[in-house]
């Protein structure tokens, strides 16, 4: 298994953003930070991909930012956090595609922010996740603090983060930090059969109704934004596409991106 910077690998209308720092439990470093902004940046503007998955090698998911890049004073900001960490996550919640977290294993710090900016959240039973800030006397960043309530409530927010108390994976799906809890052997066929569903659909239904519901949730709604975003689909060739399928009982081919 090979050591290093995330890696971005796309197989037709899916791509696979990697974590590969199995041996130091994908511990996120500054040039990770760095890498997957531009990957994501990448994705953003890339119309043939409909859907990303985000991944880990090795037996935990993610244990967020470096605890020894904290230790060294990269603390940050209010804003962004120790980093830049929110930028980068920030940078997961814009895109257009939905985003799958594929969660083999433990969620802890800052990669629990990261999760929660996905669109789906697959985890396996045994797992579990922790926000630690406060134990450690951190103060959590802006966007993390907003995401964590539009996702899980002001309650669930507070239990996560004022009490940096472990939970399990069935405790995960109970509070909505999870969309779905499987057995390990399941967790590849629900993660693919999950994404091949949302590469089936409508490009540009999926990808503004997304982006809407999460403007809603962040409280960034602009009505000229939406309006622009729902008339283009609406004006659509997957539109007359979609109904022309269903009156002649066959799967759509759409293409409009």
């Amino acid at each position: 298994m090979e050591m290093g910077p995330p890696v971005l690998e796309v197989n037709g209308f899916i791509a696979r953003v990697k974590l590969r720092r199995a041996k130091h439990k994908n511990r996120l470093q500054p040039e990770d930070l760095a890498g997957l902004r531009e990957i994501f940046g990448q994705l953003t503007v890339n119309r043939d991909v409909r859907v990303v998955i985000l991944q880990a090698e090795g037996d935990v998911f993610s244990a967020g930012f470096d605890l020894n890049e904290l230790a060294a004073g990269n603390v940050g900001d209010a804003a962004d956090g120790p980093g830049g960490f929110g930028a980068m996550v920030d940078a997961i919640e814009r895109l257009p595609q939905p985003v799958i977290a594929r969660c083999q294993g433990g969620v802890y710090g800052g990669a629990t922010d990261m999760v929660l900016a996905c669109d789906f959240r697959i985890g396996v039973t045994g797992m579990a996740a922790q926000m630690p800030a406060a134990a450690i006397g951190l103060h959590y960043y802006r966007s993390g603090i907003i995401r964590y309530a539009s996702r899980l409530g002001v309650d669930n927010a507070k239990r996560m983060f004022l009490t940096a108390e472990r939970l399990n994976g069935e405790e995960l799906l109970k509070i909505g930090f999870l969309t779905r809890l499987v057995a390990p052997e399941a967790l590849d066929e629900t993660v693919d059969g999950l994404a091949a569903r949302l590469a089936a659909n409508a490009p540009l239904a999926v990808q503004g109704v997304k982006l809407a519901l999460n403007e809603l949730a962040g409280n960034r709604w602009n009505d000229e934004v939406f309006t622009g975003r729902a008339m283009t689909s609406l004006k659509s060739w997957d539109l007359k596409e979609g109904i022309t399928a269903v009156q002649q009982k066959r799967a759509p081919n759409f293409k409009s991106v």
